[in-house]
């Protein structure tokens, strides 16, 4: 999964854009406590223990595949 599709996931479940700083991008959705932090690089691979974590923390299953 790419940083782009992980964006495009995490905002068809709702999450929108809080904050930007510089490449580091916070999502934030109501009913979720906490800021996702997702350091952005466009359309390089997202590594796959940093992809696990952001899908765990805004409370989504990883679909098949990657």
């Amino acid at each position: 999964m790419t940083f782009n599709e992980l964006i495009r996931l995490l905002e068809r479940n709702g999450f929108e854009l809080i904050k930007e700083k510089g490449s580091i991008q916070y999502y934030g959705k109501r009913g979720v406590d906490r800021l996702i932090r997702i350091d952005y690089h466009g359309a390089r691979e997202v590594p796959t223990g940093t992809c696990n974590a952001i899908l765990k923390a805004a409370g989504l299953k990883r679909r098949g595949g990657n």
